[in-house]
């Protein structure tokens, strides 16, 4: 072989290396990926607000919950309405359990200064 020769397979080689990483990549999300996204990551939160210690972590994860309820509400964005349904019960359920340990913690608070 000569040395154009050899070039010209190292190139196509090449070629061919970068047209397999191409098609290797990961497609755009479907709407139902970011339906199961939006969800998993609510109830992650959810279950983290739940085994928080203090008002600050819990305070965080309620936030975030927020957020993915937020986002839910995005027009166009191929988030389906049982997603929407899902993300307001974690964040009804999440707002009961965030004041519930706020009431708890006012009490001992209370209960402290006397």
């Amino acid at each position: 072989m000569t040395a154009m020769t050899k070039r010209e397979a190292l190139r196509l080689q090449q070629e061919k290396e970068q047209s397999n990483r191409k098609s290797k990549r990961h497609p755009l999300l479907s709407d139902t990926d970011i339906n199961i996204i939006l969800v998993n990551g609510a109830q992650i939160a959810l279950s983290k607000l739940k085994r928080a210690k203090s008002f600050d972590a819990r305070l965080y994860y309620y936030a975030e919950i927020g957020v993915y309820l937020e986002v839910s509400l995005s027009r166009g964005a191929g988030i389906s309405d049982a997603t929407r349904d899902q993300l307001r019960e974690i964040h009804r359920e999440a707002t009961h359990l965030h004041m519930e340990a706020n009431k708890q913690l006012n009490r001992e608070f209370d209960l402290a200064a006397q």
